[in-house]
């Protein structure tokens, strides 16, 4: 299983991106050590230097250079460990409080699902996906008890968002209003199928011309003179839609009868024969009905995530009086740190 590197890990939450930098009071005393107190709940030194470690490592795998100590590279990388462990710990806090249970069930459900995934087949591992689990984790410095950990920490994320989201409703008045604003969206522009040959010089494409208007093969042609690489093994054949060419080739391709060859048109990319394969399709508007499913499923993402985002914003407003920090690990802007004599 690939171990993502400390960034990465840090928006493994389904949340990470909206927690901004927490602050703290100043009435709760931070161990020797500790990095953090969150509630009633200490953040160790050693969970914080553990992430450092395995961010250390990933950059080694990936032949990076890990930041040096005193860059502003390297203190966005603290800061960024402390609020993955801030967060993990106010979730973990927040999960009790709406009655959610997690048990070990859970995570080696989760689990599963992750050698499967990786190393096993049919949702399920056996002997050798165990094997090929162990070599990977061992390959990428991390244990069995980290990995759990970190599933540990998805699983309490989700079942979060399962219960702040569950009583959010899309109804079909919002998806008529969105489909009555967007609906420029759902315009299908005339169309049809076309064949080209494109050449930079005018001297060879009024040759060209010559010879396909004499009636010799025009897919022939374009297979072995055209310059274009998206259409050449076609034989020059092109779907195209109105408006979303270069103006002089749209205006020339949408002007041709079904077998009709332009004269050469030239064009930034240089110069085209076009030959019309297809009628013109007249421009079609897709209805609300066959829409209707997709927009439901956006705007109820987008509804859950607003939901999500208003959850964890207030969450980190409840815990500001509640996390104290170590001096030397308290994000910026923080005044909320324990002094501890060492």
């Amino acid at each position: 299983m690939k171990r993502a590197p400390l960034i990465a890990l840090l928006a493994v939450g389904l949340f990470a991106a909206v927690f901004a930098t927490a602050c703290g009071s100043d009435n709760t005393s931070v161990g020797a050590n500790d990095v953090a107190v969150v509630g009633d709940e200490p953040i160790s030194k050693e969970q914080f230097d553990e992430l450092l470690d395995r961010a250390l490592d990933n950059y080694a795998k990936n032949k990076q250079q890990f930041p040096a100590a005193g860059t502003a590279q390297y203190v966005a990388l603290r800061r960024q460990a402390m609020q993955f462990l801030v967060q993990r710990a106010q979730f973990e806090q927040k999960a009790k409080d709406l009655g959610l249970e997690i048990t070990e069930s859970d995570v080696d459900k989760q689990m599963l699902t992750i050698k499967s995934q990786y190393f096993g087949k049919n949702g399920k591992c056996d002997a050798a996906c165990e094997k090929k689990y162990a070599a990977e984790i061992k390959k990428q410095g991390v244990t069995d008890e980290q990995v759990r950990e970190d599933v540990r920490a998805s699983v309490v994320q989700n079942k979060i968002y399962e219960t702040v989201t569950k009583g959010v409703t899309v109804t079909d008045k919002d998806i008529e209003d969105y489909y009555k604003k967007t609906k420029q969206n759902y315009v299908q522009p005339e169309s049809r199928d076309v064949r080209h040959i494109l050449v930079k010089k005018k001297a060879l494409a009024d040759s060209l011309y010559q010879r396909a208007a004499s009636g010799e093969n025009f897919a022939a042609l374009a297979k072995k003179f055209s310059e274009d690489p998206s259409s050449k093994a076609q034989g020059g054949k092109l779907p195209i839609s109105k408006g979303r060419q270069v103006p002089e080739f749209d205006k020339a391709a949408f002007a041709l009868d079904v077998g009709e060859i332009s004269r050469p048109v030239k064009t930034t990319y240089g110069w085209h024969i076009i030959t019309a394969l297809t009628a013109v399709k007249k421009a079609k508007t897709t209805a609300l009905s066959e829409v209707k499913p997709a927009i439901r499923q956006q705007l109820l993402q987008q509804e859950k995530t607003d939901a999500m985002k208003a959850w964890v914003e207030e969450t980190q407003k409840n815990f500001e009086e509640k996390t104290t920090y170590q001096v030397g690990y308290e994000p910026p802007a923080s005044t909320n740190a324990t002094a501890t004599t060492k």
